[in-house]
């Protein structure tokens, strides 16, 4: 079930099929939350913040369909520097080797978590830093095998983002290795963006959403911004002439929620049994019946374990 919090978009509800999550991961400082802010706001701050995990989300109306997407913006595989001052401090011989194999552990079962709930993603790498090429390539390998090992699906929706296209002069991964290293297939694109300067943002939004065959008007710029303290009856599209044609015709509109709260993992297990029983629009249509009843008794042993 997707949680609702006491916002104004509780009077609004998107049925089940129309509520999606967005997945950003990355390594650390490559510019994940720099582009969601973009998505949501249009703004960016040239300050950096270490990001534990952010959610927002976001709701759509669009010719007449409620759509909810959710957004889960990713720390990225920090070490935790605490743990690491404390082996010091302590002097335990090789209390940081059990420290780290746990905290590899925990970070393993939280990207798992990210790739199950996750319907798109958006993978980011900064293009003056290698080493977040590498966790790219990383991170693309786990999450189709992830996907692939839990439901089936073969093509997951994602685009893969070089950032700081803008820092030209000191690239790291050359355009061509990228396009190679990350082939543009089925349901997965590439291109390169800057946060900073706004470019390429709104395409990696379109070809996200194209590639999860979601309304294209969830884009940045094909829909009408609304604010949430003008409350839920703001999302009926208004007929207002100094729109362009286009959003005329779409009537689409979004709002930013406040105070969204991120649903629990139990809220996610439950949403990803009602998505694998009822089949995933996004899916291929999968005949294999042991499979799917293969998959339907791990769901149910897994929901055992939370109940």
């Amino acid at each position: 079930m997707t949680s609702k919090a006491s916002t104004p978009d509780s009077e609004i509800s998107a049925p089940d099929e129309n509520c999606y999550r967005l997945v950003v991961l990355g390594s650390p400082k490559v510019g994940k939350t720099a582009i969601v802010s973009r998505f949501l706001t249009g703004k960016f701050d040239d300050s950096y913040t270490p990001t534990i995990e952010d959610f927002h989300r976001k709701i759509y109306k669009i010719k007449g369909q409620v759509y909810q997407l959710d957004i889960l913006d990713t720390s990225g595989n920090n070490p935790f520097p605490a743990i690491h001052k404390l082996s010091i401090l302590t002097g335990i011989k090789h209390f940081h080797k059990i420290i780290e194999g746990i905290s590899e552990l925990i970070s393993t079962f939280i990207l798992y978590h990210f790739c199950i709930s996750g319907d798109v993603f958006i993978i980011v790498y900064s293009i003056d830093d290698r080493n977040s090429f590498q966790e790219a390539i990383r991170l693309r390998e786990q999450i189709q095998s992830t996907k692939n090992t839990a439901n089936g699906t073969k093509c997951t929706p994602m685009v893969i983002a070089g950032n700081k296209c803008d820092k030209d002069n000191n690239r790291q991964v050359p355009l061509d290795e990228a396009k190679a290293a990350f082939d543009q297939t089925r349901r997965c694109v590439f291109l390169e963006t800057s946060a900073k300067k706004f470019y390429n943002v709104d395409v990696l939004f379109r070809c996200l959403f194209e590639n999860a065959r979601l309304p294209s008007e969830m884009s940045p710029s094909l829909h009408r911004k609304v604010s949430a303290s003008h409350g839920p009856t703001s999302l009926r599209p208004s007929h207002n002439g100094k729109l362009a044609l286009r959003r005329r015709l779409s009537e689409a509109c979004g709002m930013v929620t406040p105070n969204a709260r991120r649903p629990s993992v139990r809220s996610d297990l439950l949403q990803l049994r009602l998505k694998t029983i009822r089949g995933s629009s996004m899916d291929e249509v999968d005949d294999d019946e042991s499979e799917r009843g293969s998959i339907h008794r791990k769901l149910r042993k897994a929901m055992c374990c939370i109940q």
